[in-house]
């Protein structure tokens, strides 16, 4: 028996139906365009195989684990590292009991969807996980990952991946991409330039990691004209490893388009340490239209996506660290605060910024007005909390009226779970497709005119956007 209904996430109105399938079956098999993600290069380095079920469903994967952490189940009991590197159960085969005998709890979420289509399509399965299948389920699993067509390489060419990014820090050696390019394997693994590990003040370390800029750039940090030099340098070392774009992820979507001397003042309190939460944002907001006018200079494209309000847990934080699901999103501005970047540069035609947000009640009321008249702006894709069936048709209804597709980006997966790759672009394409057929049954799309939209946005927008 299927997990999967092959109708999934189609219409129920039979014209509409069959005009979904129909434009699905054109795009199902198309090639995967990954722009934005968090999967691990080493992984595709090195080649080596994963080391057990729970190691790649489960543990890496906090769309599951926060789930079960919300109904008690301790993330040490998952195999989630702590950062003290302190004991947490590393029997792969004892929590994947335990997250089959909790697999209920994910019941009508995207988790599902996803996992059962990696079992399915990946794997060949046709049980459903339960306790009682459990073992069956690791045995099986654990037995394919042992063979040469599970690694790595062979998943990524068995996915029909054309491109894929990873997100690395501006002070990353980048040696995983480097040993990709020396091995003279063909899939193409890009990096991002992810900064705010140098931009944000209020990150840990902050002040040590712009000290390590300057050692690797050979500029000086602690001046502003050195600081900024040392960002044009990195940001040409990650485009000399593949990089097409930059990555940004503050705590809000401010802007700031401040005199140099007013900045350079910013920087040396951020340095000191001795700055105000104001100052801390403003410091961002500008570097923000800094990073911007850099993007004139060097191509790279630019995404931001704030409104995260991270580590909402001061204890997981402190025992697990950094994105452990329990990164909450939280009201965003976009209107106000984008604007001195945008009147600096936004009507240059080399920029290109694509807009991410966790907060939906800002699609219609700010995000697809802009997007649909600034020459620069473009919108990402319904993601994280949002890359779900509902997320994404709530996403094209919100949008398309003031934006059309052309302002948008298609699909990324923001994945750190490799598997989930296929079964996410797969829902994407879905949900896509049944918008578009809902369109043409209403009469506000011509039939000759979906099948072009439905492969731009599967494929055409992301690759003429992130340039690929």
């Amino acid at each position: 028996m299927a997990l999967l209904d092959e109708d999934r996430l189609f219409p129920l109105e039979g014209r509409a139906r069959d005009l979904a399938r129909a434009l699905y079956n054109e795009v199902r098999d198309l090639p995967i365009l990954s722009p934005h993600g968090h999967t691990d290069p080493r992984w595709f380095a090195e080649d080596q195989p994963f080391p057990d079920p729970a190691q790649l469903f489960v543990t890496p994967d906090h769309y599951v684990f926060r789930m079960l952490c919300s109904q008690g189940i301790a993330l040490a009991d998952l195999g989630v590292p702590r950062v003290d590197g302190g004991p947490v159960e590393a029997d792969g085969r004892k929590i994947w009991r335990l997250f089959a005998e909790n697999y209920h709890l994910l019941r009508g979420t995207p988790s599902r969807l996803w996992l059962d289509h990696g079992f399915q399509h990946v794997f060949g399965i046709d049980r459903r996980l339960t306790a009682e299948t459990a073992d069956w389920y690791y045995d099986h699993i654990a037995d394919c990952l042992a063979r040469p067509e599970f690694r790595p390489r062979a998943l990524f060419d068995r996915f029909g991946i054309e491109a894929i990014a990873t997100t690395e820090p501006a002070t990353d050696d980048l040696r995983w991409h480097r040993m990709i390019r020396e091995s003279g394997w063909q899939g193409r693994v890009l990096t991002a330039y992810r900064p705010d590990g140098v931009i944000d003040p209020e990150m840990a370390g902050f002040a040590e990691n712009v000290a390590l800029m300057g050692e690797q750039t050979g500029f000086d940090t602690t001046t502003w004209a050195g600081y900024l030099d040392a960002h044009r340098a990195r940001r040409a070392f990650f485009i000399e490893h593949g990089a097409t774009s930059s990555d940004h992820g503050h705590a809000s979507a401010r802007t700031e388009d401040l005199p140099q001397e007013d900045a350079a003042a910013l920087f040396e309190k951020a340095l000191r340490g001795q700055f105000t939460t104001d100052e801390a944002d403003a410091f961002r907001g500008h570097m923000l239209t800094e990073m911007a006018r850099m993007s004139l200079e060097d191509g790279l494209v630019m995404q931001i996506h704030p409104g995260s309000r991270r580590n909402h847990s001061d204890q997981v934080l402190a025992t697990f660290g950094r994105d452990k699901g329990f990164d909450i999103p939280g009201r965003t501005d976009y209107v106000a605060a984008l604007r001195p970047l945008l009147n600096a540069v936004g009507m240059d035609p080399r920029l290109t910024v694509i807009l991410f947000t966790l907060d939906e009640t800002a699609y219609a009321r700010e995000l697809a007005p802009l997007a649909g008249v600034w020459p620069c702006l473009r919108l990402g894709p319904a993601w994280w909390f949002h890359d779900s069936a509902e997320g994404m048709r709530r996403f094209r209804e919100m949008t398309t009226e003031t934006a059309g597709f052309y302002n948008t980006v298609g699909f990324n997966d923001d994945t750190r779970a490799f598997c989930s790759i296929p079964a996410r672009h797969d829902v994407a394409r879905r949900v896509d497709c049944s918008y578009l057929a809902t369109l043409v049954a209403t009469g506000r799309l011509a039939e000759d005119e979906a099948p072009e939209v439905a492969r731009d946005l599967t494929y055409g927008l992301a690759k003429r956007a992130y340039k690929l």
